[in-house]
């Protein structure tokens, strides 16, 4: 397997043409043709996930967010961005991004989110640009739900703007960044709290107008729920390639 044969099989599990406008994926950096020695699996790519994928002899990175999302004038050590490309290119490792079309493929995004929390029976919310909705088995205090969520999903903290006493029963989440397109779906849907990665705080302030509960909860924190599925999916399809999963820009043994 080469890279280019790697790019193909990511792009057919998270079809490009899913991906938005602005979004950057497939691969950003690399020799197609170079074969596959082991992979990383990493959120972002950073000067540490180089070196964690070095550590592990892999020469491909596999990130959701891309580290080029518009043009380029020039690579330089003058910037963090040039500093890493340089490292990476310097390297011989090639970066494939599954970014917004892999946030629009549930199962790997959202889904797995709901699953971290102990979600029953998750599903896609009708008219939410992407995310998913599901109901508690029974009403829980806004202040026990937050608790839940720093435990299941190992964030070091939350934050949210509401009464630690409102009531928690359908949950709306989405990884990353919280669409705002999608506060209509939200409202129609009956969901009483939204938990995100981010939120602009204008937008909790409206949603607490509208009885709705916010839990800002982290955009790594919410996103990394992602990285063992796409391990998993990888090792099934090449189950001799070796496949690290790197979290917090360190290489984890949990998996």
């Amino acid at each position: 397997m080469n890279v280019n044969d790697l790019e193909l099989f990511l792009n057919e599990a998270f079809p490009v043409e899913n991906a938005l406008d602005y979004d950057n994926v497939g691969l950003i950096a690399g020799d197609r043709n170079k074969v596959v020695t082991a992979i990383l699996v990493s959120l972002d790519l950073t000067d540490k996930a180089i070196e964690a994928a070095k550590e592990v002899g892999a020469n491909v990175i596999v990130t959701h967010h891309p580290i080029i999302f518009g043009g380029i004038k020039r690579l330089t050590l003058d910037d963090c961005t040039g500093k890493t490309l340089i490292k990476l290119v310097q390297s011989g490792i090639s970066v494939i991004a599954c970014h917004t079309n892999l946030d629009l493929t549930d199962e790997f995004g959202n889904l797995a989110i709901a699953s971290k929390l102990g979600a029953e029976e998750p599903k896609r919310l009708e008219g939410a640009v992407c995310g998913v909705v599901y109901e508690l088995p029974m009403d829980m205090k806004l202040a026990d739900y937050c608790r839940k969520v720093v435990s299941d999903l190992g964030t070091s903290g939350i934050i949210t703007i509401n009464n630690p006493e409102n009531k928690v029963r359908k949950v709306f989440v989405q990884g990353g960044a919280f669409d705002e397109d999608s506060i209509e779906a939200v409202i129609k849907g009956g969901v009483d709290t939204v938990l995100s990665g981010e939120i602009k705080h204008h937008i909790c302030v409206g949603l607490e107008q509208m009885g709705i509960n916010t839990i800002i909860a982290g955009h790594s924190a919410t996103e990394q729920a992602y990285l063992p599925k796409i391990k998993q999916m990888l090792s099934e399809k090449y189950p001799g390639i070796s496949i690290t999963v790197n979290y917090n820009n360190e290489v984890s043994s949990i998996l």
